[in-house]
């Protein structure tokens, strides 16, 4: 309100694929087998290949069964992920990327996955930190939020109308001030797209706002990619508790819901019960979970 696998949840499912882009731009892969060996691989057979930096296949008998990759996520941190059909292919994967990577490294699963879980705790990994994903329904009458109007002296701008600076401004402060407290990286949902150095603002038109007559006091966060994701959704210390966040739900929910989409999803970090309060207020369930671990 954060390592690909064959079952995730949608919201893993589309951050994963984000994280992919930019690294399967540049590569010319070798096809990986569509389909799981009857049998299993045998540990001598399987060869680990690095094809490019931070970026390996694992080989049987010239066949790519598994692929790895490391890349840093916007916070600088080093995210890994391995694709294999097999625990051989995995481990063996593992054993060559590990060692070779700066700790720390990081990598997410979906929490149902219990299989590809108990891999990466093979491997030396252990549970940092968990995010619920829910899915939220944007009809106003099954939301609650028909009548939701800002408190007095504060408007909302539509997404693609909002004065850059002052976005700018107040995506920068209220950054400074969870930093300051629980600290951003440790509290809030993931950032996932590649941006330049301390830009957080990667597209603007993406945000809609609340706003006082001489400053911008909260911001939301939408982008559609093949869903709706509410990506951020934050308030001023000094301005919180005034119905500024429901009102910038209800805002981007209605706009929604007038587009066609049904539903939206957005994470929650495990520890920020204010946030979940609000979604689950408004009728959001929580449809799976998102496990980020460390090694």
């Amino acid at each position: 309100m954060g390592a690909p696998s064959a079952r995730h949840g949608p919201a893993a499912d589309d951050r994963c694929r984000q994280e992919r882009l930019k690294i399967e731009a540049l590569l010319k892969e070798t096809p990986m087998n569509p389909k799981p060996f009857t049998s299993g691989l045998s540990e001598h057979a399987v060869k680990i290949t690095r094809v490019a930096d931070r970026q390996w296949h694992a080989l049987d008998d010239d066949l790519v069964v598994g692929r790895g990759y490391a890349a840093h996520r916007p916070d600088g941190r080093l995210f890994v992920s391995i694709d294999a059909w097999h625990d051989t292919a995995f481990d063996r994967l593992a054993e060559a990327m590990l060692p070779e990577l700066p700790a720390p490294l990081y990598t997410v699963v979906d929490e149902a996955d219990v299989e590809l879980t108990d891999r990466w705790r093979r491997a030396g990994f252990t549970i940092r930190r968990r995010e619920w994903e829910y899915a939220v329904p944007t009809d106003p009458r099954v939301t609650g939020l028909a009548e939701v109007p800002p408190p007095p002296g504060v408007t909302i701008v539509p997404a693609g109308q909002a004065d850059e600076g002052l976005l700018r401004e107040v995506d920068r402060a209220i950054r400074d001030e969870i930093e300051a407290t629980t600290g951003w990286w440790q509290s809030m949902p993931a950032e996932v797209l590649p941006r330049p150095e301390d830009d957080t603002i990667v597209d603007p038109s993406k945000y809609a706002v609340a706003a006082a007559p001489d400053r911008y006091l909260g911001l939301i966060r939408v982008v559609t990619v093949i869903r709706p994701r509410i990506g951020l959704i934050a308030v001023r210390a000094a301005e919180q508790r005034r119905g500024i966040a429901r009102a910038l739900l209800a805002h981007a929910l209605e706009r929604l819901h007038h587009s066609g989409f049904t539903e939206a999803w957005t994470e929650v970090h495990e520890s920020n019960q204010a946030a979940s309060a609000l979604i689950e207020s408004i009728g959001a369930r929580s449809v799976s979970s998102n496990l980020e671990l460390v090694r």
